[in-house]
């Protein structure tokens, strides 16, 4: 068995290949654009005219919650050599997800589904009060432009491995690095293909690409066994083996250790992963725009429960690191050339050589590509590839379409009926979007509106392109781009998942108290993660913020509501809530002894536990905080 690691990694990725790549893109971009039909409404454009299939938005939500990353990372994650490298990630789904799945399904969706609404913030704004939805609309935005980010990120990575040697010429003879060109890429494509057909082309597209990615992770699975002395059952040997890995190896599966700084343990699964898959699968516009593209209730509660088959994948590509970790192990084959002999080896693999070794070196998170070029064959490597752009793009696609959605309802909508109102002309967009729904008829303003979501998802792109390109600084605070990306949403969503709450429950209260937990919440989670003593001044000057206008406004307001409890007593509950934000911000951590450059290291509390914490933040105080809802509100 030769290995050619001589040649230059990019230079494996042929003309054939690519060729797998364009008519990928076209065949799907085509498909797309006919099965959207004519975006003629703002309905059409954000909700798909409330037509399509469940089996094609379950396949969607599946395509959406794997992309790029979990494809590309969790093999990575599975390869480590450690405690972490092993099956104990997988616990966070077949768990977690499940139980959040059924939840949303039997009790989320028929509150959704009572009104034609476009995303679950126009819910909480019909409950608590049209603040409560611009609120929760800022907070899905900035939490969706963190997790999204770092997706784009680790794809742009996956390009700096196929496109090494075109991406490091773009850099020598431009002003921009060789990442920004990569970027720059994934979000023209992703633009574009937004701006043909909305969400339906987003859904259709993803359902291709739920198929190809099925595909991509057998094929990668196959090739690794045929490459293996001993095939499928060397490579379960020596995941067995793995014992640095656990007990079991690369298959240990439970881990019963209560820490809240382990993020994959039985008790994270069952507890905070559930709790925060509620907050993704119910109150997270991106996942939840696809239910509200059903025709009915019963077929969004199938097309989300169904979704729970993404895990079919998961343990594909986690079997796809278990044999890339036997396959790297391997002692090169006495016919293997003398020059690649001769080259540098990593220690614990010794396969892992030349350009691929100093690839690796860098982001660990970059194996799976390495392997793709290296082993993979021409075609299927070029279609494994497009299905990793693909992923990325469409997960581009999702938030671009849910970012503009949340943005016109929450702002755009309310302010251009002020304006038509100041011209004497008297109109509601979302009642004149129901009545269209019925009539089928579009008039000028709702061709206007679709101009306006169009211009907004450019308006979006550029800014996650941005984003992505600075989330390369904050992916080495952990432990993989994996976490990164399941992190990011983590600072928002406890927030999202508690305005739920506070609207559905029979509390009868207003909005007020949620429109100061919810940034309390968020600089909560913000002092409990990060614990660099400049993270301290942001933590007080927030703190005095809130406080100082907090006074202020209570200053000059006059309300015919009771609080529930007197103002004096809420003042000082959120003066409560702004000294545990500063306690959990100087010593919510644990010792972790010292990095290279001789700094203190705090390992911060476990990634899954941000939601169930800003939840329970933005609940308790968003209620205390609260007034009481008369009869006539």
């Amino acid at each position: 068995m030769n290995t050619p690691l001589l040649a230059s990694l990019s230079s494996q990725f042929s003309v054939i290949d690519w060729s797998v790549v364009v008519v990928y893109l076209a065949f799907t971009t085509y498909l797309g654009t006919k099965l959207a039909g004519k975006q003629a409404s703002i309905r059409d454009f954000f909700l798909g005219g409330r037509k399509l299939p469940w089996y094609a938005v379950s396949g969607s939500i599946i395509a959406t919650e794997i992309s790029a990353l979990t494809f590309v990372s969790v093999p990575s994650v599975v390869f480590k050599v450690d405690l972490e490298g092993n099956f104990k990630y997988l616990q966070l789904g077949v768990i977690g997800s499940f139980l959040a799945r059924v939840i949303v399904g039997y009790v989320l969706v028929p509150a959704y589904y009572k009104r034609e609404i476009y995303s679950p913030y126009d819910y909480m704004g019909n409950q608590l009060g049209g603040r409560v939805r611009s609120m929760t609309s800022v907070l899905f935005s900035l939490g969706g432009i963190l997790g999204q980010s770092a997706r784009v990120y680790l794809t742009a990575e996956v390009l700096m491995v196929v496109l090494r040697d075109q991406l490091l010429w773009l850099e020598a003879n431009s002003a921009f690095p060789a990442l920004a060109w990569a970027i720059f890429f994934i979000g023209v494509v992703s633009v574009g293909w937004t701006l043909i057909g909305g969400i339906t082309t987003v859904i259709w597209t993803d359902v291709i690409l739920f198929l190809v990615f099925l595909l991509g992770a057998f094929v990668a699975l196959v090739t690794v066994a045929v490459n293996l002395e001993g095939g499928f059952f060397e490579m379960l040997r020596v995941g067995w083996e793995a014992k640095g890995s656990g007990t079991w190896g690369k298959f240990t599966f439970f881990d019963d250790d209560i820490s809240p700084f382990r993020q994959y343990t039985i008790w994270t699964a069952a507890i905070a992963s559930t709790w925060g898959g509620l907050g993704a699968y119910g109150t997270d516009q991106l996942l939840a725009q696809r239910m509200f593209c059903c025709k009915n209730e019963r077929d969004a509660r199938i097309a989300i429960i169904t979704s729970v088959a993404s895990q079919v994948v998961t343990i594909t590509v986690m079997l796809v690191g278990v044999g890339l970790f036997a396959y790297y192990k391997q002692t090169p084959p006495p016919d293997t050339s003398a020059e690649f002999l001769a080259l540098e080896a990593h220690q614990d693999f010794p396969m892992l050589r030349g350009e691929a070794l100093e690839m690796y070196n860098k982001k660990p998170d970059r194996i799976f590509p390495i392997f793709i070029l290296e082993k993979i064959p021409t075609g299927l490597k070029g279609l494994i590839i497009a299905a990793i752009f693909a992923a990325a793009i469409s997960s581009l696609m999702g938030i671009l379409t849910a970012l503009s959605q949340v943005v016109m309802s929450a702002f755009y909508n309310p302010w251009r009926e002020w304006r038509l109102r100041k011209r004497g002309v008297e109109v509601s967009l979302s009642a004149d979007l129901e009545g269209l729904a019925e009539s089928g008829e579009t008039t000028a303003e709702d061709r206007r509106s679709v101009l306006v979501g169009r211009i907004m998802v450019v308006f979006w792109g550029a800014v996650l392109c941005v984003m992505a390109y600075l989330a390369q600084s904050v992916a080495e605070h952990y432990k993989s781009i994996l976490d990164l990306g399941l992190a990011m949403v983590g600072f928002t969503g406890g927030a999202l998942l508690a305005g739920f709450a506070l609207s559905f429950l029979p509390l009868r209260i207003d909005g007020r108290g949620f429109m100061w937990s919810a940034p309390l919440s968020v600089f909560f989670v913000f002092g409990m993660v990060w614990h660099q003593p400049w993270t301290h001044y942001v933590c007080w000057i927030a703190g005095a913020g809130l406080l100082v206008t907090w006074i202020a406004l209570l200053v000059r307001q006059t309300v015919d509501r009771q609080p529930v409890l007197p103002y004096v007593v809420q003042t000082l509950v959120l003066v409560a809530g702004i000294a545990a934000m500063l306690v959990v911000n100087y010593y919510g951590y644990r010792d972790g002894g010292l990095d290279d450059k001789g700094e203190p290291i705090r390992e911060a509390i476990s990634w899954p536990w941000y939601v169930p914490a800003g939840s329970a933040v933005a609940f308790f105080w968003g209620y205390l905080l609260a007034r009481r809802r008369s009869d006539a509100a």
